[in-house]
C-alpha cells in the first residue's frame, strides 16, 4: 500500500510539473526576445542494471547498446551576458539489452536476457552558456530532464527455450511511467542559426517500480543537428 500511495503521489506530481513547464514554455514563446527552432539526431542508449540477492547485495548485469533517435523543438531566451534559458521538448527512442546471470523480475524470473525499446516524451529545462559573443560560437548547456514513457516493448528468452515478445507494463508494481535524468550538451552554433551538438544523458532513479526488483538506470549519448527558425 505504501508503494501504491507513493506511485499515485508521484504520478500526480509529475503531471503538475509537466503542466507547469508547458505553461512556462508557452509564455516564453510569446516573448519578443525568444528564438525557437527544431532538432533531430541519432543516439545510442544502454542501462546500468543491478539485481539484488536475498541479502540485498547488488549484482551488476551485462548490458549492451540500442540505437535510436530523438527529435523535437528548442527555445532560447537570454537572461544575462552569455547565459540563456534553453529548454527542449522532444521525442526519444531509447532502450537497452541485458544478459542475466541471476533471475530478474521484471521481466520474468525465468528470463535469461531482455531487449527493451522505449518511446518517451521529454521536457528538459536547460541552461546554456555561449563561450563567445560572436554570431558563430561554441556553447555548453545542461540541466534536468523529465521523461514520460509513452510505450515500450521487451523481448526475452526463457530458461525453457520460449521467446516472449510483448508490450511493457507500466504500473506501481512493474515499470515506471515517469523518470528523470540529467543532460549535458556541447555544441556549436553558426551565424545562420544552424546548430550541432553532442549530448549525454545520465538517468536518475530506476525504470523499475517493483519491490525488490532490479535497479535499471539509463545512459544515453548521441549527436544532433538543429536550426533556429527565428532570430533576433
Amino acid at each position: 500500500m505504501a508503494t501504491f500511495a507513493a506511485y499515485i503521489i508521484s504520478y500526480g506530481n509529475m503531471k503538475k510539473i509537466y503542466l507547469s513547464l508547458a505553461l512556462l514554455l508557452m509564455v516564453l514563446i510569446t516573448k519578443a526576445q525568444a528564438v525557437y527552432g527544431v532538432f533531430a539526431g541519432a543516439q545510442a542508449s544502454t542501462a546500468h542494471y543491478d539485481v539484488f540477492t536475498v541479502n540485498l547485495v547488488k549484482v551488476k548485469q551485462e548490458t549492451g547498446f540500442k540505437f535510436g533517435f530523438q527529435a523535437g523543438a528548442m527555445l532560447k531566451v537570454q537572461f544575462d551576458n552569455g547565459w540563456y534559458f534553453s529548454p527542449l521538448v522532444h521525442y526519444s527512442m531509447k532502450g537497452y539489452k541485458v544478459t542475466f546471470s541471476r533471475p530478474s523480475l521484471p521481466p520474468d524470473s525465468s528470463a535469461v536476457d531482455n531487449d527493451v525499446t522505449l518511446h518517451s516524451f521529454e521536457i528538459a529545462p536547460l541552461i546554456q552558456y555561449n563561450f563567445s559573443a560572436d554570431p558563430g560560437h561554441f556553447f555548453v548547456r545542461g540541466g534536468p530532464s523529465l521523461n514520460g514513457h509513452i510505450s515500450g516493448k521487451e523481448k526475452f528468452n526463457t530458461t525453457g527455450g520460449t521467446v516472449v515478445d510483448r508490450k511493457m507494463k507500466f504500473s506501481f508494481g512493474d515499470y515506471g511511467r515517469f523518470g528523470a535524468s540529467l543532460q549535458l550538451h556541447l555544441g556549436y552554433e553558426t551565424s545562420t542559426g544552424l546548430v550541432v551538438y553532442a549530448h549525454y544523458t545520465h538517468g536518475v532513479g530506476s525504470l523499475v517500480n517493483t519491490d525488490g526488483g532490479p535497479n535499471v538506470v539509463f545512459r544515453t549519448m548521441g549527436i544532433s543537428f538543429g536550426k533556429y527558425l527565428s532570430r533576433k
